[in-house]
């Protein structure tokens, strides 16, 4: 039996100011280490970020690895139950669509937070996410390790504005999250969107660019020209205008603590003093 590759265990930390992406291909496509896994002992990786694979490109690695079998091998490590897989979804999926019974799969020795953090930071690495899996991936990295923003910004190559810009896609409904994740709606779409406190607003609003197939130029200039919503008007104290306005001849209006009075001119303001009992004897 080859022996198992250590190498990433106790000094992962060390490259992850790096590509990380970059090592694990050049883990794999060293081989070394490498040796045949049966496709049923291997589990998916439970930090997997990515929920939708694109069936097309699994289907053209089935067709090659049927006509040349598998290159590279997958990285894996052991579980209680076998193996849980760390790198190589799409070769293992296409492995199991072929009808192979074995893999090649070089054995690493991570424990679960190595496990995440290269699962994670790898497929932002690589661009595999979509919009919305990357800002799911945000969220657990810094929930998980406690990062801030800046130093997740190191770890995956992003900036910081570009990390809060992403996490700001929480504040959206979640309706609209899923036409963003798939791929109804762009970011560049959803975007002036985000800021808009009226949810059914925003929904209302992400219907209509699907529909109307507005450009996220257009959706700019509709937010601009958004209506501003009516003021929620009071009538706490009606009665009490009322009685002022028989009381004093004219136009009053209350607006929370204070009360308006109107007057024509200043001996209508001598008259509304006189029935205050204002003026001086």
């Amino acid at each position: 039996m080859a022996e198992k590759k250590k190498g990433l265990g106790k000094g992962l930390e060390a490259i992850f100011g790096d590509n990380v992406s970059t090592v694990l291909e050049e883990i794999q496509h060293s081989g070394h280490g490498s040796e045949e896994i049966e496709v049923k002992l291997i589990h998916p990786n439970p930090y997997q970020p990515r929920q939708h694979f694109d069936q097309d490109r699994i289907d053209e690695l089935a067709m090659s690895i049927k006509e040349h079998g598998v290159f590279t091998p997958v990285l894996i490590r052991k579980s209680v139950s076998g193996y849980q897989l760390i790198a190589g979804e799409r070769r293992l999926r296409a492995v199991k669509q072929v009808g192979l019974e074995r893999i090649p799969a070089i054995i690493l020795d991570f424990d679960d937070r190595q496990m995440m953090e290269v699962s994670l930071i790898e497929n932002i690495q690589r661009e595999d996410l979509n919009v919305v899996e990357e800002a799911k991936a945000y969220q657990t990295l810094i929930e998980r390790l406690g990062l801030t923003q800046e130093e997740l910004g190191k770890k995956v190559g992003k900036s910081r504005v570009h990390i809060t810009n992403t996490l700001r896609l929480f504040q959206l409904p979640e309706s609209v999250i899923q036409m963003l994740y798939h791929q109804e709606l762009s970011m560049g779409q959803v975007k002036p969107l985000i800021s808009c406190e009226d949810k059914s607003l925003v929904e209302t609003i992400a219907k209509r660019i699907v529909k109307e197939k507005l450009s996220a130029r257009e959706v700019e200039a509709l937010m601009k020209k958004k209506p501003k919503q009516d003021k929620v008007v009071s009538h706490r104290f009606d009665y009490a205008e009322q009685l002022l306005r028989n009381k004093l001849q004219t136009k009053v209006k209350i607006e929370g603590s204070k009360i308006q009075i109107h007057f024509d001119s200043e001996d209508d303001l001598n008259r509304l003093l006189d029935l205050m009992n204002a003026l001086e004897d």
